[in-house]
């Protein structure tokens, strides 16, 4: 079967939007490179810059692997109707990502929903928190909301909108026999989050099968490790999710270039 896509063009687009273009296909192939993805399910999605009413969605049944700057399509928040593009609209990421693209425009120009092993894992569990046990762990901790009832696939906005809700200005959901939503101002923000928390939920679950109790670390040293993690007070520029989404970028760039045409 082909796949109905209408690319895009460079020349379409400003400079910005086609930079979003490229950071959200980047993030798109280092979810693949880095075993994020489902099969063609999941999503990622980015509010267009300078158009908060629509955001761009790959079209249904393309592989994240495929995934190129002029591939996006730009679906209507209110509506979920192609505005630019051509392909089908997955039904779930439109009433999932669209409710906290509108109730979160500040914190949630990026929205990114996956299924990564470890993170879900623990979404499964009856106790799925991530336990500040180290310092990624300490560092993310506050930046988690937990979503404990699984309600069905998301077919409507209302789920999406309930999910926005309970994330309030939070910047990961763990979300209850499913999966795991990060958001962040900008592709880079919201990619180093799902880095991150996979990251965490892979060393807490190989601790956790040890056998051992998790040696959970001392309030104070929690506290101080909150206020200090990533050092970005020591340094100017970018801040330490840029840079870290850069140097990803950059490995793409030597092994998938094609993902910024």
């Amino acid at each position: 079967m082909q796949l109905k896509v209408s690319p895009i063009s460079r020349q379409e687009c400003s400079g910005e939007e086609w930079q979003a273009r490229i950071d959200l296909a980047a993030a798109h192939r280092l979810a693949v490179m880095h075993g994020f993805h489902e099969g063609i399910f999941n999503h990622l999605t980015l509010a267009v810059p300078g158009k908060p009413e629509r955001y761009y969605q790959i079209p249904f049944g393309l592989h994240w692997s495929e995934v190129k700057a002029s591939t996006f399509m730009e679906v209507g928040i209110d509506d979920g109707k192609v505005k630019r593009g051509a392909g089908e609209v997955e039904r779930s990421c439109y009433s999932i990502h669209a409710p906290i693209h509108k109730l979160q425009p500040k914190t949630a120009a990026a929205v990114f929903h996956t299924h990564m092993p470890f993170a879900s894992a623990l979404t499964r569990l009856e106790d799925p928190r991530i336990k500040e046990i180290g310092q990624t762990e300490v560092g993310l901790a506050g930046e988690i909301a937990y979503d404990d009832t699984y309600t069905g696939p998301a077919f409507e906005p209302a789920e999406g909108e309930r999910l926005a809700k309970i994330l309030g200005d939070k910047g990961i959901l763990f979300m209850a026999n499913h999966g795991i939503t990060t958001v962040g101002a900008c592709v880079a923000e919201a990619y180093d989050r799902l880095y991150y928390v996979e990251r965490a939920a892979q060393v807490q679950i190989y601790a956790m099968w040890t056998g051992q109790r998790l040696k959970q670390l001392p309030e104070p040293v929690v506290q101080k490790t909150i206020k200090d993690i990533g050092g970005a007070r020591f340094y100017d520029g970018p801040t330490p999710a840029e840079r870290h989404f850069e140097a990803l970028k950059r490995i793409l760039d030597r092994r998938e270039p094609d993902y910024v045409e």
